[in-house]
């Protein structure tokens, strides 16, 4: 079993992967490695505790982005999360349905989430949980439109 209060402040790409793999099991996969790299892919019901758990316990101080893609059948959240102690980013994508696109806030981990999340939430309809203020940045309030959807069509000048 590996011991958590093991992890040092700047655990290497191999030691998160151990970690990470002991601790989450199935709900989150490595989908492999990089030089200074980690690429995850997550449950939505996970990621809260798993974003928790690699701030807390693996030091990573910055959600340098988070954005949303979208693929018609459903749409992801990728974060990239930095360690600055060891040049170290993670990489995680989760996927999130069409007809239920929710998922929890990370800016309770990091503030500096906030503003993404709102951002993807104005541009993509992607409802983040918890979220201390998800309410639109550029586009009017009572717009009813997420404009990076597939879906969205473009009105044409007439």
């Amino acid at each position: 079993m590996i011991e958590e209060d093991e992890v040092h402040e700047a655990p290497s790409v191999e030691r998160i992967v151990e970690l990470i793999s002991s601790r989450f099991g199935d709900d989150v996969t490595v989908r492999g490695t990089r030089e200074r790299r980690v690429l995850l892919t997550s449950n939505r019901e996970k990621i809260f505790e798993l974003c928790t758990y690699i701030h807390d316990v693996l030091n990573f101080e910055q959600t340098s982005s988070l954005c949303g893609v979208d693929y018609e059948t459903h749409m992801q959240v990728v974060y990239h999360l930095s360690n600055y102690m060891n040049g170290v980013m993670i990489e995680i994508v989760v996927d999130v349905p069409n007809d239920d696109p929710r998922i929890d806030s990370v800016t309770p981990i990091w503030e500096g989430a906030n503003w993404h999340e709102r951002e993807t939430y104005e541009l993509f309809g992607i409802i983040f949980e918890g979220h201390p203020k998800l309410e639109r940045l550029l586009t009017p309030c009572d717009y009813q439109f997420f404009p990076f959807r597939k879906t969205y069509k473009l009105r044409r000048a007439e």
